[in-house]
């Protein structure tokens, strides 16, 4: 059955693209809907290492962790006008879906869209195909009646079915964002300059390794989530996950706990720069960290010969930072000089390599598969409202926690999380691989319904075959 299912796949893939080298028009097509993927992940990323940048130029950003204001960053964002340009005129040439315009008796038209993208052996058979699944689409919104849209829901949600669909779809929706990935994509410049690389530069160049692994990752996913199934692939991804952020945090620990001092003597080089937190003549020791934590108007500039010896904690501005750079010493604002630094790098990459095939993309192929038919608008509609909202709560929470907390307190925090979402994901998200909506409509509303007992079910009919 297995090597069966590796032929078919490959079989699949070559049939696509030969289609496509036939059909110059569906690669049109692709190219224009792929472009806004290009730009949605652009946005995503561009921000993380655009934020750097914009700290430097904009002191009331550096200042703050709620805040996004010449120079590097301008291009950085600007770019992405150039594909969107591109998007834009290839969309004014762009067909009605074929499916729409049937549905508006437009016939016609959809038929001829059908012989542009269908070699002419196949596009009867193709016509056919959107004639009866429109007619069964019609059915089925016929079942539901005309309803307001607080009426629809209702009605919805009077289905078991649903109700469980809907507790798996918005359950792998918001646990996708509260494991804290998109902390690490809005933020991971940052987060690498916690970890000890003050550079705006390197840390840029470094985190660009996290955003080449979520690529590879989405693309292993391809392969693997029809062979793994979607609920393996989920709970394997948390395992990881949880590891990651559990050797993160435990690293960030030992780096705070290992954090380089501060000598009165080498803030005093620099005048009358002096942390205003920081009293020399107090008698207190303190370290880089603790200068950190004082005030957001310090920072810390290492020891000019070896960045682990006592430095000083200076006030925070271009002049400052400038004379630290002049006298060869690294100026540090959000993280300390760490021999740890390339293992929190390590945890990072793993993360990302954990997270991507399984929770980065399993989510979104659940919420396509698990909703019946007549539903599945609805109900993928709110799981994506939800979705945005759990993005919108990690990322703007998420320095103001590492200010409040501390770093390594923070991803022990979504460490936590995902331990939670492993148990609730395991208890309640069912195996569809393979299953009609049918079929998984039945599952969800049988009565000794239990998402393990389903997925181990499936698996073993799969075996059988």
């Amino acid at each position: 059955m297995e090597g069966g299912v590796h032929k078919a796949d490959k079989t699949e893939f070559k049939e696509c693209f030969n289609l496509t080298w036939k059909q110059p028009y569906i690669l049109r097509l692709a190219f224009s809907a792929g472009i806004g993927g290009l730009l949605f992940g652009y946005d995503t990323g561009v921000i993380s290492g655009a934020l750097l940048y914009i700290r430097d130029d904009f002191k009331s950003v550096d200042r703050s962790t709620v805040l996004q204001a010449p120079g590097t960053w301008r291009w950085m964002l600007g770019v992405a006008a150039v594909p969107a340009l591109v998007q834009f005129l290839l969309m004014l040439s762009l067909p009605e879906s074929p499916r729409w315009l049937y549905r508006k008796e437009r016939k016609e038209e959809a038929v001829d869209i059908l012989r542009r993208i269908y070699p002419a052996e196949e596009v009867e058979a193709e016509i056919e195909a959107l004639r009866l699944s429109v007619e069964a689409e019609i059915a089925e919104e016929g079942s539901i009646g005309e309803y307001s849209l607080p009426g629809k829901l209702r009605k919805a949600l009077s289905s078991v079915a649903v109700r469980r669909g809907l507790v798996a779809g918005i359950l792998c929706q918001v646990a996708q964002q509260f494991v804290g990935i998109n902390t690490v994509m809005y933020y991971s410049p940052t987060i690498v300059q916690l970890a000890g690389f003050a550079s705006n530069s390197t840390a840029l160049a470094l985190s660009l390794i996290t955003s080449g692994l979520n690529a590879l990752g989405s693309i292993v996913s391809i392969y693997f989530v029809d062979r793994a199934g979607r609920r393996r692939l989920l709970l394997l991804s948390l395992i990881g996950i949880v590891t990651c952020l559990a050797l993160l945090s435990g690293v960030f620990f030992v780096a705070t706990k290992h954090s380089p001092a501060v000598s009165t003597e080498e803030t005093q080089l620099f005048g009358n720069y002096t942390c205003p937190a920081f009293n020399p003549t107090s008698g207190m020791e303190w370290t880089c960290m603790d200068c950190m934590r004082a005030t957001s108007e310090c920072g810390f500039c290492a020891h000019g010969g070896n960045k682990l010896l006592p430095g000083a904690c200076l006030q925070s501005d271009s002049t400052v930072r400038d004379a630290c750079h002049a006298n060869h010493r690294e100026w540090y604002t959000r993280g300390c000089p760490s021999n740890f630094g390339w293992l929190a790098l390590i945890a990072l990459g793993a993360y990302i390599v954990s997270y991507s095939p399984g929770m980065g993309t399993v989510p979104w192929i659940v919420n396509s598969e698990i909703y019946p038919l007549r539903y599945r608008g609805l109900c993928g509609g709110l799981a994506a409202v939800a979705n945005w909202v759990s993005n919108l709560i990690v990322t703007q929470t998420f320095l103001s926690l590492t200010e409040a907390l501390g770093i390594a307190p923070t991803f022990l925090l979504f460490c936590g999380i995902s331990a939670v979402a492993f148990v609730f994901i395991f208890l309640l998200v069912p195996e569809t691989k393979g299953l009609p909506f049918e079929e998984v409509e039945k599952m969800l509303e049988s009565k000794d319904y239990k998402a393990w007992h389903g997925a181990r079910t499936q698996e073993s009919k799969d075996h059988n075959t």
